[in-house]
């Protein structure tokens, strides 16, 4: 969940940005570094993090094939949802991260 909220601050602080640079007379804007982590490790986080989930669907799942003592379908069919669901966020973050940046690059300069 709070990957999502830092998202949705991002695109606030984008939409800012963008009514800031509009209001202004055309000069040189000055882009305030973000303190903290960057967009991009943040990024890179929640990728890894949904590759791990998916690895421990994975692994559940081949435990269960198996027959391995103490692991439930139940909590493979679980497993296997949290994998999706988390892939299906990344999916939609991408897209959002792609507009935004369609939509930066058709600002005019």
């Amino acid at each position: 969940m709070s990957q999502g909220i830092e998202f949705n601050r991002l695109m606030l602080d984008m939409r800012a940005m963008q009514m800031d640079a509009m209001a202004q007379p055309k000069a040189a804007v000055a882009v305030p570094e973000l303190a903290g982590s960057s967009f991009a490790d943040m990024l890179g986080q929640a990728v890894n993090k949904v590759n791990d989930t998916q690895q421990a669907s994975t692994q559940l799942s081949t435990a269960f094939e198996i027959g391995k003592s103490g692991v439930d379908l139940t909590d493979v069919m679980i497993a296997k949802e949290k994998a999706g669901v988390s892939f299906q966020a990344l999916t939609q973050v991408r897209n959002k991260v792609v507009q935004a940046y369609q939509d930066i690059m058709q600002m005019p300069v």
